[in-house]
């Protein structure tokens, strides 16, 4: 279930709430009971799991002479991000 941030122009509250996505928006405030409005959040972040996600699963890999990054030339220190 997806977590909806709120706030409130009247007050100022902002507050988090866990609903459905095919729920409605709330629309009063729990602390002033003024109109809410509902913010545009950056949302959770995602967890790969399996294989397919990691830079040697793709190409080459630093093992091969390739990058960690995608980059042509080989990475001194392949665990760290590679400057571009």
């Amino acid at each position: 279930m997806p977590t909806y941030e709120y706030e409130c122009p009247k007050c100022g509250h902002t507050f988090e709430r866990f609903q459905q996505m095919t729920d409605q928006p709330l629309k009063k405030c729990p602390k002033c009971g003024g109109g809410v409005k509902r913010l545009i959040g950056t949302g959770a972040s995602v967890i790969f799991k399996g294989p397919g996600f990691h830079a040697p699963d793709y190409g080459k890999s630093p093992s091969d002479g390739g990058s960690c990054c995608g980059m042509t030339n080989p990475c001194d220190a392949p665990r760290r991000c590679c400057d571009k």
